[in-house]
């Protein structure tokens, strides 16, 4: 089966390290280890050719310049006539597969024109994403190609019943929306690794693996973190990745008196995450309590399949994958003292720790590895999901 992968999203760098990158590699991966021989189709390529890469043909999409926002779209909406292009030139496939960005239309078009199954995996209402956090110029033009991509598309798959129901509610996408969470690689994320930086004796480690931006929750754990701190001289904090409220964290760390207990890694490559999860006593995902929290965290599944405990905010999806004091801790989303709390009772208890560490990973291991993954779209990439339809490729206009 020839697959062709597509991630047009200028933000998503495909061989980078933030949570998406590590979603279309992954998913690739995954794809392949089934036997498919997937091409990508890529407009931000990001880094250098990780391992599983290095036969797996690469289709570089125009790059959009800096510069002004309107104008900046316009040269993204006018991108689909390259993809389109370059899907004609490399073609046939067997499926199309593509992560939704604001401005790609052309991929699911060509899915439906020539017959094959069209799968669009959706990570966010983008539309409103861009809109209210960064800036959006031509609103009635992004509608315009959500439409077009949900509608040319066989299936669509949400990472969240959030964005499911998003999804359900756009006229274009209404009745083939279907639920397919992220997941990890348990041969890679998994007990018994190394740690990166382990502790000295006594000590328990708490930590943070993400991008540091405000939607995390950070300033719930600094404050956690500074409480537990005072309490308890022998704990660390871990913070793994880096972004724009790392600046602000170690002020406050330090302002707090306790910036000397935590040690930032920084950014690292995702086949060196597992060694620093293995330096974590427990994990946090502190998320505050978001109007709309859609999300599908990675975090939360690499942790799990690390073994390691997990104390997470009690929100969308994470609700849902956690059993409070079966498989992880669940904590009212925003309290700090409650995490405090939830982080002073594992340390204080050996024994539920080494509970729900395997309990996670069980979790995971069942229902969330990328293999399962791939074997939903894989499944839904039936023949029979998609009607013989003839008709002419478009031609990328808009």
């Amino acid at each position: 089966m020839r697959v062709a992968y597509i991630c047009a999203d200028p933000g998503v760098p495909v061989f980078g390290c933030k949570g998406a990158s590590v979603h279309v590699q992954e998913v690739i991966r995954a794809l392949v280890r089934r036997g498919a021989r997937v091409e990508l189709f890529a407009m931000r390529i990001g880094g250098d050719v990780p391992a599983g890469f290095e036969e797996i043909p690469i289709h570089p999409l125009p790059p959009i310049p800096k510069g002004d926002q309107g104008a900046r779209e316009q040269v993204a909406l006018a991108a689909n006539a390259s993809l389109r292009a370059a899907l004609m030139r490399e073609g046939p496939f067997d499926l199309v597969y593509e992560r939704y960005s604001l401005w790609s239309f052309a991929g699911m078009a060509y899915a439906r024109a020539t017959g094959v199954p069209g799968l669009l995996e959706v990570n966010a209402p983008l539309i409103e994403e861009q809109a209210r956090h960064r800036e959006l110029v031509h609103l009635v033009d992004a509608e315009r190609v959500a439409s077009m991509a949900f509608g040319a598309a066989s299936a669509l798959l949400a990472v969240s019943r959030q964005v499911a129901d998003y999804l359900e509610g756009h006229p274009a996408a209404r009745g083939r929306v279907h639920i397919v969470p992220n997941g990890v690689d348990p041969q890679r994320f998994r007990p018994g690794v190394v740690p990166a930086l382990p502790g000295c004796p006594g000590t328990f480690t708490v930590g943070f693996a993400g991008s540091l931006k405000p939607w995390h929750g950070l300033d719930i754990l600094v404050e956690a973190f500074s409480l537990l701190r005072r309490r308890d001289p022998g704990v660390r904090l871990l913070v793994v990745g880096d972004g724009p409220m790392r600046e602000q964290m170690v002020a406050d760390l330090s302002i707090n008196g306790v910036i000397d207990a935590v040690h930032f890694a920084g950014a690292v490559a995702p086949d060196e995450v597992p060694a620093w999860l293995a330096s974590m006593d427990v994990a946090v995902a502190p998320y505050p309590d978001l109007e709309d929290f859609y999300f599908s965290p990675l975090k939360m599944y690499e942790y799990m399949a690390a073994g390691v405990p997990v104390v997470a905010s009690r929100v969308g999806q994470i609700a849902e994958l956690i059993e409070d004091g079966v498989n992880g801790v669940l904590v009212p989303p925003g309290d700090a003292g409650a995490l405090v709390n939830a982080l002073a009772w594992l340390r204080a208890d050996a024994s539920l720790r080494a509970r729900l560490g395997p309990a996670g990973r069980a979790t995971v291991l069942r229902d969330h590895t990328w293999d399962a993954v791939a074997e939903r779209i894989l499944a839904l990439a039936g023949f029979e999901l998609i009607p013989a339809r003839k008709s002419e490729v478009p031609d990328g206009t808009f």
